[in-house]
């Protein structure tokens, strides 16, 4: 879940590519950086934090050049650190190189073992770096093809964009596990994971990268070919759910109307009879509420408030403040909630601790019965593609059943969409162009070491957790 931006031919391009990445700021906040090239050089600017933060004036005016790349952070991979924040740059026999990657090669360590017997160096924990390594190691006579050597070697899912002295090169791995879309400002080719960045900088949306595509952008223009062997598309279920921008068009649909009909499924299969209002854990379960409350005939309304000024960091008060961290983060508003009997949609539930906290705060505000849905099946196995997603072991839904859950996060009732009914809300010729291992437990890069799920807690225990 990182964010990948890059521009060739424009005189302001690291300012633009600043937007961007401003615009994709919602995948990720550890980190962020942009590498800019004027055709001879390459120049960088990483550091911990956000976007705005990071990208002043100042600092822009240190990144000339007519093209960059950029990348916002959201670790899977290698600890939150400074020497992991990306894009990663090198220099190496074949010139200068920055990359930037969005997502997860579930085959890293094993390759970074075999180079570390072979006597290479690494300068980060990144899983990107073991691809530099094979492109510095690769004998073939063009860089695309030391790329597609080095991408040969290596599973899982890469959206990946090189930059060089004169060229930048985007890659989408044979599944096309995560986003990357084509567009154009005026004369100069955009490169970005969504469509939203598209939109900030008013470039026009050319189209969606296919699966194993590799589009190469240089002083002759842009080409493209197909040089890995095709197999199934693997696209992310849960970028839908959850991690893209609503505003964003994702694997040709609308995320906003996708998330939409989302709710009005789980209406039909998670009916809620006698209950008041609909309300929403903001920002993400927004759309689905609303197509909770549409298809079920309750109303909607707003009973959960998000604090927009919540940073990185924040004290805590010595004399414990009961849910202090969500309580930050979320407010109810009392005269919503009191005396009603309140349908809350949200569109997962990982370990259940939030959910809990977010139940119990509905219910100190005076509502009568709190009826908690979600817009995604359980989610009982761990994401190797890009999600920093617990351990099996630390995923509630891996060991305990739909009542179980309810007792613990203390709703009155508790219903989740199914499988089926997730790929209706995609499209039925689509659902199976979409991977949903974290729901299903299918991976699509063979055998994966999962781990058991952990042995289940007494209801009781759950309870008074």
């Amino acid at each position: 879940m990182c964010g990948i931006f890059g521009i060739v031919s424009h005189p302001e391009a690291s300012n633009l590519t600043y937007l961007g990445l401003h615009a994709l700021q919602h995948r990720g906040q550890e980190s962020a950086g942009i590498v800019a090239s004027d055709g001879q050089s390459l120049r960088a600017h990483r550091e911990m934090g956000l976007v705005a933060d990071i990208f002043t004036a100042p600092v822009l005016e240190k990144l000339p050049g007519h093209a960059a790349i950029g990348h916002v952070r959201y670790s899977t991979a290698g600890v939150s650190q400074l020497k992991n924040a990306q894009p990663l740059t090198v220099e190496y026999v074949g010139g200068h190189l920055a990359v930037a990657h969005n997502g997860n090669l579930v085959n890293a360590q094993e390759l970074r073992t075999q180079l570390e017997a072979d006597g290479a160096i690494f300068q980060s924990d990144s899983d990107t770096e073991v691809v530099i390594h094979f492109i510095a190691r690769s004998k073939q006579p063009t860089f695309e093809q030391k790329v597609t050597e080095a991408l040969s070697k290596v599973k899982g899912a890469y959206s990946i964009l090189f930059l060089t002295d004169k060229k930048l090169v985007a890659v989408r791995d044979p599944n096309g596990f995560r986003p990357l879309v084509l567009g154009m400002v005026k004369n100069s080719w955009v490169l970005a994971s969504e469509t939203t960045a598209l939109d900030l900088i008013e470039a026009e949306f050319i189209r969606e990268l296919e699966a194993g595509e590799m589009v190469v952008i240089d002083e002759t223009g842009l080409r493209s070919s197909q040089p890995f062997p095709p197999t199934r598309l693997g696209r992310c279920i849960f970028e839908h759910v959850y991690f893209a921008k609503p505003d964003s068009v994702l694997f040709g649909s609308s995320v906003y109307e996708v998330r939409k009909e989302l709710g009005r499924q789980l209406a039909k299969e998670q009916p809620a009879p006698g209950a008041d209002l609909v309300i929403a854990v903001p920002d993400s379960g927004v759309p689905a509420a609303i197509g909770y409350a549409q298809a079920s005939g309750i109303p909607y309304d707003v009973g959960l408030i998000r604090s927009h000024y919540v940073g990185r960091t924040f004290i805590e008060p010595q004399q414990s403040i009961r849910h202090f961290g969500v309580k930050l983060k979320l407010s109810a508003v009392r005269q919503v909630l009191k005396g009603k009997r309140v349908v809350v949609v949200d569109d997962s539930i990982v370990r259940g601790t939030t959910s809990r906290k977010i139940v119990k705060m509905l219910k100190a505000a005076g509502a009568l019965e709190v009826h908690l849905r979600i817009s995604s099946p359980p989610t009982q196995w761990p994401c190797y593609y890009g999600i920093d997603t617990p351990s099996r072991q630390e995923l509630i839904a891996s060991s305990h059943s739909v009542e179980e859950i309810a007792r613990y996060v203390t709703a009155d009732t508790l219903g989740y969409i199914t499988l089926e009914g997730l790929g209706s809300a995609v499209g039925d010729r689509e659902r199976a162009t979409f991977c949903t291992a974290c729901f299903s437990g299918q991976y699509l890069t063979g055998n994966l070491n999962v781990g058991a799920p952990a042995p289940a807690e007494p209801a009781a225990k759950l309870a008074s957790a």
